[in-house]
This record gives structure tokens, C-alpha cells and sequence, in this order.
């Protein structure tokens, strides 16, 4: 399926727009760094001319002025105010409706924010580039000027294949100056041996002009590793050459010499100004780098998974069957399939696995305008950038990121003038990390703000009829109130808060990505909030366990170990559920009585002890049959409210199998051992 070719321009423009709002960021903390202000022009630059190379004129008109812009800064004409990156970062965000949905937009206010732009830039536009800066000194002798320049010009042939017009950059050489073209013809063959789709012309035009070497370099800086490209300076003023506009071809000169326009021939000096220039063999080998990353439909990959995994499900029939049998030929060869299913399932998932990176860069931005509209400096602080996530986690997980930052600079950090009082730096600090832990990724969004204030926490919740007043709860109970519905200890409702819309949803998307969410806090010092995840939602290794007659599969991540349920264990227990484990007390679930489970219950039963952040809980089974690769088939809406079960998966003789919640089953351990704590006490 081919893409269209507007299609491909959003999506590179979409990079582009990511990458330009990354830099605006930095720029906005380091206004003098010469490197991000070079990167926002080409940026700007490449939005502008792929937007009137596509059709998307609007695009190009609008981005022309921050253009010129981010030129001046270049040249150092104006500096890099907060005010230039903070229309710069709405002129983004008006950029990207242009593209994704144009009709969408009113022209009013793009013509807003370019009027903003002008007052940031105190009124200096595209005159500016020839008028003299202000600050200069009038007086002062003129420097002389410069004749100009030959540009000796060679593309790579292949360079039409890019989209590259080399029409157009003369063009652009031509708005430098007054020049003469001379097209080279030495390498285009006869009619017969002519590809049309490479680029066998050369140039070389002789440019006059007050412009500098970076001005006409700056012309080819997105085709540089794909050209010749040598620079030579010219004697003599070049005030003395008069302007004049381009003719058409003379179709009478000889083949092998172009004259594009005709003028008074100026000799190079021998100490010619070179470039250096990769040759043809570069290009190659550029051209191989290049293509060490390919663009692939997100749909693609997911129809990759399906399929892996529709093979890994058969791959278990076969095994099975091989086993069941005497066959050593067919055993073999069931071995080496499990051993190709297994490499191509993790290299399949290796390529649907995204770094964190990518899903932090976007909340810089977020960060910035919630700073802004709050009036609470805050620095954002990113870890971990280089861990990586299946991208459908990655997706699922915007969402409930939003609403932990938002809450930690609504809620957690205090005004500059209140954390002054305190001791503490007027800006506040919010931290989003990333690391492995085993087979899960914990996502963590710390700030140093107040912390949690337990108290009102509880008279909310009594006062919204959570609670019943006077209950006693613990610290940690009181807390995990924030994630009911509808809770909310904001004093007034705002544009951030206050209508109880939000924790609730991050415990609801984390659960249905198997994860877990813990919350902990320091009163005075800040709060912290740790997603626990899985690495993927396609495939996972299980352990297979038989309960009754029914079979079922635990992730293998979340096992511990296993340990054998004894007669001398049950009589220590006195009844309880509780199983000491090297010293340690566990509390322990029948999955028999939880199932409901009928069938010949086994002499010796097996304890799954299963962790899911500090908890230990056991799964007490009948037995334990083996790992399972596991395809992790979704429930249908009908099993919804079925929370001990996060899934199902097909087994090698093609029945079904659940998959255990296991978060869902240590909480209800957990809560067991509460009760019976509560009993006691009673």
C-alpha cells in the first residue's frame, strides 16, 4: 500500500513540529545557545519549503515570518527573548491545525500571532535583513564589499528520488544576488540511455552580492551530504554588476555548455575558497546510513503481532503433540520451531518497543504553559529516557501522565512566595523517571511541593459520606481515597481541578494495562506517585496451573517462587491463612474455594507466592503444570466486572485458559488480612 504523498509530509512535518517544540524548550533556558537557534531555523526552513513543495500554502506563508525571525537571531540582529519562544510555541501549535485540519482555522489568528511576533521582535521584519541595525554605528567607514562568489555545484544523481528540486535551490541562490548559471551537460547521455529520474546536470554560477560564504552554504544545508559543492570568492566590487532577471535556455548553445544568462565574464582568483566534498563513494555509503531506520504503518506492526502470535499459540499445539508421541524426528523438529517462534516473537516485540524519551519530550511543553498560566516557576527534570516500553503501553500511558503532572503543580508545588517562607528554592522541582525493575517498568512522577495533607483528606471524605466519621484508618487507606470517582479536595473548580475528574481515571487505565499504581508521601517535602507496568499487552510468559479442572496462567513475572503446602503448615495456621516463608508471614488464598473449583483435590498442594510491590501473597493451587508462552487474548465486555481475570490466552490443545489478575487477587489478600487483624483487635 502506497502512501499518499500529503501524507507523508504531515508525518515528517509532524516530526518536525515535535522536534521544533523541543528546541523552543531549551531555547527558552538557554536563549544564547547558538546550536538550538541554528536548529529552529532549518526546522522553520523545512516546514516552509516541503509546505510549498506539497501545496500547503497557508503553511508556508504563516511560517515565512517566524523564519525570518529566528534569521535575525542568527545574525544576531535580535535576541532570543522568552517572548519570541512563547509566540514561537503557539505559531507551532497553529502550524500543526494548518496541516492536520485546515479548514479548522481562522486566518485571524494566525495573523494574531504573527502581530505578537512583531511586537516581540520590536517591529523588525523581513526589511530588517538589508536595513542597517540600529544599534550600528552610522559614521563609521563602510566596510567594503564583497564581489561575490563562484559556486561550482554537483548533486548526487539520486537526489530528485528525495524530493529534492535543484530548480529551487537555485532559485534561492538566485534571491542572494545577481548571478550567471552555466549548466555542465558532460555527464547526461544520449536520449536512449537517459534515466528521468536522476540528476546528471551540474552548475556553476557565478554570484553577485553582499552575501557572506555562510549565506550561500546555508542554501544547501539540507542536501549537503548528497552534492559537490565548492565555494570560490571573487575579485571586485560588486556593486558595479547590475541586476538583472533570469532567461530562458538557449536551446542553440552547443550540448555540453547551458548558458542560463549571459554576463560579463569574472575570473576566478587562484586562491579559491574550497568545501570539502564527499565523493560518488560517499554518497553510498551516506546513502546506507540513511537507511538503517525504515518508516513503518503502526497498523503493520500490530497485524505482525497478531500473526506471531497466532504462531506462537500453534507452535504450543505442535510441541504438544510432539511430546504425546514416540517420534524423535518429529520431537526435533518441534524443538528447532519453539526455538524460531521464541527469537522471532522477542525480535517482533523488540521492534514494537519505544523509548520512554518519546513519550517524556511531550510534557515538557506541558510543563512550560502550566508554569506559566499558574505563575509557579518549575524546573521539569526527565530519568530514564532509555527505557523502553511496547508502544501501545506508551500510548495508553499519555493520559494518566497528564493528569499526575498537572496535579503535582496544581496541587503539590506551593506559590514561589509560600515555599519561600519554608526554606525552600522559589522553583519548584518535578521529576519523571523510568527504570526496570524485572520483568516491569516503573514510571515515577515526584515533586517537592507539600505533600499530602492526610487531614483534609479525611474530613472531604467524611464530608462527602465516604467515610463514616470517626473510623480508624490508616495513613496509607486515607490515601487511596484520592483515586474514588469523584473526589476532590479542591476549594474552588478551575481550569486544572476541582470537579473530581481525573486520579480515578489513572487507576482505571493503569489497572487495564495489568499495572499498579502506589502513592506515597512526605508532608512538607513532596509526593510521589509510581506506575508498576508490564513491558508489553501481547505476549508474556505464564506459569500454567491447574485449579480443580480448570487451568489457568500467572504471570511469570509476577512469581516469586513456590513452595509446597504441608500438613505441619496447615496446622500452624490454626486456621488462618497466613504461611511463614523463611521467617516471614504470608497470607495465603485457596483458589479452590475462590473458584468455586469442583474435581479430586490433590494431596500435596502447591503455594505460588506471588509479589506485587512490597505484598506478598500466595495463590495455594493444585498443581503447578509448566512456563507458557502466553498470547494474551482481551474479554469481551461481557466479562467486565470479572476483575480477579486480566485476560485469556489458547492453549496447545486449543482450549481456553484465564489469566490470573494478580494485582486484583493481592489485594483481596491483603484485605483478607486486615479483616482478620481488625477481628483480633476486636
Amino acid at each position: 500500500m502506497e502512501l499518499d504523498p500529503t501524507e507523508i509530509f504531515r508525518q515528517e512535518a509532524a516530526e518536525l513540529l515535535d522536534s521544533l517544540e523541543t528546541v523552543l524548550l531549551d531555547l527558552g533556558q538557554t536563549p544564547q545557545d547558538r546550536d538550538l537557534i541554528d536548529a529552529a531555523f532549518r526546522a522553520l526552513h523545512t516546514i516552509k519549503g516541503s509546505g510549498a513543495m506539497f501545496g500547503f500554502d497557508r503553511v508556508a506563508a504563516f511560517t515565512h515570518d517566524f523564519e525570518t525571525a529566528f534569521d535575525l537571531i542568527r545574525k544576531g540582529k535580535i535576541d532570543a527573548s522568552g517572548d519570541i519562544v512563547t509566540v514561537s510555541l503557539a505559531a507551532k501549535d497553529y502550524i500543526r491545525t494548518l496541516i492536520d485540519d485546515p479548514d479548522s482555522t481562522d486566518p485571524i489568528i494566525g495573523e494574531a500571532i504573527v502581530e505578537e511576533l512583531q511586537r516581540a521582535i520590536g517591529g523588525l521584519g523581513a526589511s530588517a535583513e538589508v536595513a542597517p541595525a540600529a544599534s550600528e554605528d552610522l559614521d563609521a567607514p563602510a566596510a567594503p564589499a564583497l564581489a561575490g562568489w563562484r559556486v561550482e555545484i554537483g548533486f548526487d544523481p539520486t537526489i530528485p528520488c528525495n524530493g529534492t528540486n535543484p530548480l529551487v535551490l537555485l532559485d534561492d541562490l538566485r534571491a542572494l544576488g545577481p548571478c550567471t548559471v552555466i549548466a555542465d551537460l558532460d555527464a547526461v547521455p544520449e536520449l536512449s540511455g537517459l534515466d528521468p529520474e536522476a540528476c546528471l546536470i551540474g552548475w556553476t554560477v557565478t554570484l553577485h552580492g553582499a552575501c557572506t560564504k555562510e549565506d550561500v552554504e546555508d542554501v544547501f544545508m539540507f542536501v549537503r551530504d548528497e552534492m559537490k559543492l565548492t565555494i570560490t570568492a571573487l575579485d571586485g566590487p560588486s556593486a558595479q554588476t547590475p541586476a538583472q532577471e533570469w532567461a530562458p535556455l538557449d536551446m542553440s548553445m552547443p550540448a555540453a555548455v547551458m548558458v542560463v544568462k549571459s554576463l560579463p565574464a569574472v575570473e576566478a582568483p587562484p586562491a579559491a575558497v574550497e568545501r570539502p566534498v564527499p565523493e560518488k563513494a560517499e554518497f553510498a555509503r551516506r546513502s546506507e546510513d540513511k537507511g538503517s531506520t525504515v518508516r513503518v504503518q503502526a497498523e503493520r506492526l500490530d497485524e505482525l503481532m497478531d500473526r506471531v502470535g497466532e504462531l506462537v499459540i500453534a507452535q504450543a499445539r505442535l510441541s504438544q503433540l510432539a511430546h504425546s508421541g514416540t517420534d524423535l524426528a518429529i520431537k526435533a523438529i518441534a524443538e528447532d520451531i519453539e526455538r524460531l517462534a521464541s527469537g522471532l516473537r522477542d525480535s517482533t516485540m523488540g521492534v514494537r518497543m519505544v523509548p520512554m524519551g518519546s513519550l517524556f519530550g511531550r510534557f515538557r511543553r506541558l510543563v512550560h504553559d502550566l508554569s506559566r498560566d499558574l505563575g509557579k516557576p518549575v524546573d521539569f527534570v526527565t530519568v530514564g529516557e532509555d527505557t523502553e516500553l511496547d508502544k501501545t503501553m506508551i500510548e495508553r500511558l499519555a493520559d494518566p501522565l497528564v493528569h499526575l503532572i498537572r496535579n503535582a503543580i496544581d496541587h503539590g508545588i506551593e506559590p514561589a512566595q509560600q515555599r519561600g517562607q519554608t526554606s525552600k528554592s522559589p522553583t519548584g522541582r518535578i521529576e519523571l523517571a523510568a527504570r526496570y525493575v524485572g520483568a516491569q517498568v516503573l514510571v515515577t512522577v515526584q515533586d517537592d511541593g507539600a505533600g499530602l495533607d492526610t487531614a483534609r483528606i479525611r474530613a472531604k471524605a467524611e464530608e462527602q459520606g465516604l467515610i463514616v466519621p470517626g473510623t480508624p484508618l490508616s495513613e496509607h487507606d486515607i490515601h487511596q481515597l484520592l483515586f474514588h470517582p469523584g473526589f476532590s479536595t479542591a476549594k474552588t473548580i478551575s481550569a486544572l481541578s476541582g470537579r473530581g475528574v481525573g486520579m480515578d481515571v489513572v487507576k482505571r487505565t493503569i489497572e487495564a494495562m495489568r499495572g499498579t499504581i502506589e502513592l506515597t508521601t512526605i508532608p512538607g517535602h513532596g509526593s510521589s506517585v509510581t506506575l508498576r507496568l508490564p513491558l508489553t499487552l501481547a505476549i508474556i510468559e505464564g506459569l500454567l496451573i491447574r485449579v480443580g479442572e480448570g487451568r489457568y496462567i500467572i504471570p511469570l513475572s509476577a512469581v516469586e517462587e513456590c513452595v509446597e503446602l504441608t500438613a505441619a503448615d496447615e496446622a500452624r495456621a490454626r486456621g488462618r491463612s497466613f504461611l511463614t516463608v523463611r521467617g516471614d508471614l504470608v497470607p495465603f488464598l485457596r483458589l479452590r474455594d475462590l473458584f468455586d473449583a469442583e474435581g479430586e483435590v490433590a494431596p500435596y498442594q502447591k503455594v505460588i507466592i506471588t509479589t506485587m510491590g512490597d505484598t506478598r501473597v500466595g495463590l495455594v493451587v493444585d498443581q503447578i503444570i509448566g512456563s507458557h508462552q502466553t498470547v494474551i487474548k482481551s474479554l469481551s465486555k461481557l466479562h467486565s466486572d470479572v476483575t480477579m481475570f486480566s485476560g485469556a490466552t489458547i492453549l496447545g490443545d486449543g482450549s481456553a485458559a484465564l489469566i490470573l489478575d494478580v494485582a486484583q487477587l493481592v489485594t483481596l489478600g491483603q484485605s483478607r488480612v486486615d479483616n482478620d487483624r481488625t477481628s483480633e483487635a476486636a
